[in-house]
């Protein structure tokens, strides 16, 4: 695996074409994508966040896209869940929002779904499968 090691986060940003943002929500995360911080990305720079919304300023990063400081966004999580209807994300065509899935893949829902299905009709028959408690 051929991997680059960046202690500076400022310096790597500035070089990266995509930003993909994986880490927990703490303190020392909380707006780590700071109107600062976006302004040092490439304008043809894309910023993903699947982690937790207030990793990223919003309002930074609404600013950053309409000026055309960044190409743009793809987001799955935001600082309040569901998205609200009139939030500037969903006008902005540079900004892909999707609702806290991207964790979800087909054969998940078919495994989550189809085992509990399979218990309540066990359940029903008398015969429970898949006990959790005693």
């Amino acid at each position: 695996l051929d991997a680059l090691y960046w202690p500076d986060l400022d310096a790597m940003v500035a070089e990266m074409d995509m930003v993909v943002l994986t880490c927990p929500r703490t303190s020392e995360t909380y707006h780590l994508f700071s109107a600062e911080r976006l302004a040092r990305m490439k304008p043809t720079a894309y910023l993903i966040n699947t982690s937790r919304g207030p990793i990223v300023d919003e309002a930074a990063l609404i600013a950053a896209v309409e000026a055309g400081n960044i190409a743009g966004a793809g987001l799955d999580v935001f600082d309040e869940e569901p998205l609200p209807s009139d939030h500037p994300y969903r006008r902005i065509d540079a900004i892909v929002a999707t609702p806290h899935l991207g964790y979800t893949m087909r054969e998940g829902y078919e495994n989550f779904f189809g085992q509990g299905i399979e218990d309540i009709a066990a359940w029903l028959d008398g015969k429970p499968i898949r006990i959790m408690n005693t």
